[in-house]
């Protein structure tokens, strides 16, 4: 990554989001950070960030990032909401939440910022996905769902836009060590079951800086769990029969 570039990252001010945007900062880029964290915003601008507070399922916040930002080189969309529970025990607004905030959110706000991109016939769109995308696990039915939802998305993005120079890249992390998990499950259950399996967030932080100056397709973490996913897409019942019992949740 040796040129300076303008990269936008939205739920900066948390887990991978707020990792990520102090390291682009580390190494010189100039970064526009977005998130609903006041007090986080304001130690990313004192660390050298552009800041705009916003609340991406809310569109006059979509609005006002997009005045501000202009066409930048790249974006990466970190900001996720998750609830593990049974799927008839999940209440609508957790539901109406998670599709907002997982799936329309950035949909809707690469809409806005393609036109610029496909004009310029530059860019790089990086997509924090998850594992759950691949693989769906109990509990995590409606996730699972936004995250695939995701995955047709930027399947189907990628072809539209690699005919204008713009690339398009998915980051398939499985379960990793940040507050996510707490806010996901109140239990606890979840990642007391995970223990050492958790990933670092530097993990995540690392795969993605390696794709900003080298765009790729995709990227799976822990590459074992790519393993699990091409199995699981030719033989999924074995796949589901061994897994069942590693992901329900008490």
């Amino acid at each position: 990554m040796n040129k300076r570039k303008s990269v936008v990252v939205t739920g900066a001010t948390s887990g991978v989001g707020y990792a990520l945007t102090k390291r682009l900062l580390q190494e010189g880029h100039d970064v526009w950070a977005t998130g609903r964290a006041p007090d986080k915003l304001w130690e990313l601008q004192n660390a050298g960030a552009q800041t705009v507070p916003a609340d991406l399922s809310n569109k006059e916040d979509v609005e006002r990032l997009l005045a501000q930002i202009g066409t930048p080189d790249i974006v990466i969309f970190s900001a996720g909401v998750g609830t593990f529970n049974y799927a008839h025990e999940t209440s609508d607004e957790s539901i109406e939440s998670m599709m907002a905030v997982n799936v329309v959110a950035p949909m809707q706000l690469t809409k806005r910022l393609l036109p610029g991109m496909l004009e310029r016939r530059q860019g790089h769109l990086i997509f924090l996905g998850s594992q759950a995308g691949k693989v769906a696990t109990p509990k995590a039915s409606i996730y699972a769902a936004s995250k695939h939802a995701m995955i047709g998305y930027t399947n189907a993005l990628r072809m539209e836009v690699a005919p204008f120079g713009i690339h398009v890249t998915t980051i398939n992390p499985g379960p990793i060590d940040t507050p996510f998990l707490d806010l996901a499950d109140d239990t606890g259950s979840y990642r007391t079951s995970l223990g050492r399996h958790l990933l670092a967030v530097e993990d995540v932080v690392d795969a993605v800086m390696k794709t900003v100056g080298h765009p790729v397709r995709d990227v799976d973490l822990p590459w074992y769990m790519g393993v699990t996913s091409k199995l699981h897409a030719v033989a999924p019942t074995l796949v589901e029969r061994l897994g069942r019992k590693y992901f329900m949740k008490k």
